[in-house]
């Protein structure tokens, strides 16, 4: 599958946006993307259960050193999304990805910039970003 160009998505969006216009309609639209999304995911487990959620205190031995978080945490999740599940899932993240698009065109800030930063801010603070 060819890569999504950032350029290009952030055109087609800007080109195809014509009943939120509104910042707040924008926000809006935002965050209901975020719930349908959240909803998605947890009508996986309760509707279809392709997938479970078991989640406990995670582990964690007062001598692990950040590089060892990866093999200590988990992500809680057994299963693996069906076909149907994941078309869901996959839907309400783009739509979410659309609406941030959105939010960035009308802010002024363009996606590839966005994920440039995010990605350079990853790669110099390493394991070490999301402490």
């Amino acid at each position: 599958m060819p890569q999504a160009d950032p350029f290009d998505f952030e055109k087609t969006v800007r080109s195809f946006l014509l009943r939120h216009q509104s910042i707040l309609d924008l926000m809006s639209k935002y965050q209901e993307t975020c719930s349908r999304t959240n909803r998605a995911i947890a009508k996986a487990v309760t509707s279809c259960g392709c997938i479970q959620i078991n989640a406990e205190k995670q582990p964690l031995p007062p001598d692990a050193s950040i590089e060892d978080l990866q093999k200590y945490f988990s992500t809680h999740l057994k299963g693996k999304l069906c076909e149907n599940c994941q078309e869901i899932i996959t839907t309400e993240l783009g739509k979410n990805l659309f609406y941030i698009t959105a939010l960035g065109n009308i802010l002024g800030i363009p996606l590839h910039e966005i994920l440039e930063k995010e990605n350079s801010k990853v790669k110099t603070l390493g394991k070490f970003n999301m402490t």
